[in-house]
């Protein structure tokens, strides 16, 4: 007898950020977004999966909905329209736009995000103060509340080829082994969607909340979102019920590239005591903690992640998926 495993993940969706009126007329005529050769662009571009959906944001609107049906990195990409580059003069640096989404449309809107529907992530905008963060990710409320706005999209899309073969990016921890845009220093950011990945599959929230003591919820009830702003700050992860009935239970989750310290337990207890009683429990995730914590800070669960044998080569974001491991801090 042959069993057969299928993880069903949900949906995301996204509101990507648009730099000007030239380049949204750009991603709506070609149904194509783009993502520069920057960490924030690559991390953009893992943070969206095939199969999740989309909005553009620009000037505080919101523009159609759109499935992501390919992801693709091209070569040359800094020779390849549609999009031009970009050199700032005071760094001196070009910015072009490898990291691309083909996108389908779906529905045909342009709302502004002081509508209600969109307060969650309207919210997170407002509280960190502009648009510098290249995407905003919404809760499932939202996605279905975009799903009924507008209309069916029925315009012709200008379909896009940019006639250029594919690489796949790749992360290092070693300073002289980055190569823009093919190897990028690895992260913080990026350890984030390693683990906002993770705990999207069902089986591995299961043994999350196992590993956290936590009861009262239920995997497949959840859902992972990625940096949460507060008015102190903005914490990194958030599991909330996706369809909170009565009580709106959460998880907050910090994550430390390195070493976790004091400061950081501090300021997730902190963040804590600002969410209030709804929230069940607050996790630290970081490579290792140091032993005077052991003992400390008993409200706050300690999560040691590891990448194994990733500092020996440069790495896929899918093969460091393959290494992620979240075991409990024994100290």
């Amino acid at each position: 007898m042959i069993l057969i495993y299928i993880i069903i993940m949900k949906p995301n969706y996204f509101l990507v950020s648009v730099s000007n009126r030239e380049n949204l007329n750009l991603c709506i005529s070609h149904a194509l977004a783009g993502f520069t050769n920057s960490i924030n662009g690559l991390w953009t571009f893992y943070e969206i999966n095939e199969g999740d959906y989309i909005s553009f944001l620009y000037a505080a609107r919101a523009h159609n909905l759109y499935q992501v049906i390919k992801k693709e990195a091209i070569n040359n990409a800094d020779k390849i329209s549609p999009w031009k580059s970009v050199t700032f003069k005071m760094s001196g640096k070009t910015y072009y736009f490898p990291f691309r989404l083909k996108l389908k449309p779906i529905r045909e809107f342009n709302e502004p995000l002081v509508r209600n529907e969109f307060s969650y992530v309207a919210e997170n905008l407002l509280l960190r103060g502009g648009y510098r963060k290249t995407h905003f990710q919404g809760d499932q409320t939202t996605l279905q509340n975009v799903s009924q706005m507008g209309k069916i999209y029925k315009k012709e899309i200008e379909d896009f080829d940019s006639g250029s073969d594919d690489f796949i990016p790749k992360f290092t921890r070693k300073r002289n082994n980055v190569d823009n845009p093919r190897v990028f220093l690895f992260s913080e950011i990026i350890l984030q969607t390693l683990i906002r990945h993770y705990l999207s599959e069902n089986d591995n929230m299961k043994k999350f909340l196992e590993k956290i003591k936590i009861n009262e919820l239920k995997a497949n009830n959840l859902e992972i979102l990625g940096e949460k702003a507060l008015p102190e700050g903005h914490i990194d992860l958030l599991i909330k019920e996706a369809v909170p009935i009565g009580l709106s239970r959460n998880i907050i989750i910090e994550v430390k590239l390195g070493k976790a310290t004091e400061k950081d337990f501090q300021q997730l207890k902190n963040y804590i005591e600002e969410f209030g009683e709804e929230c069940l429990r607050g996790v630290l995730i970081a490579n290792d903690f140091s032993s005077k914590l052991k003992d400390k800070f008993n409200e706050i669960a300690k999560v040691k992640y590891s990448l194994e044998d990733f500092d020996s080569e440069p790495k896929s974001f899918s093969e460091l998926s393959k290494k992620l491991k979240l075991e409990d801090f024994k100290g």
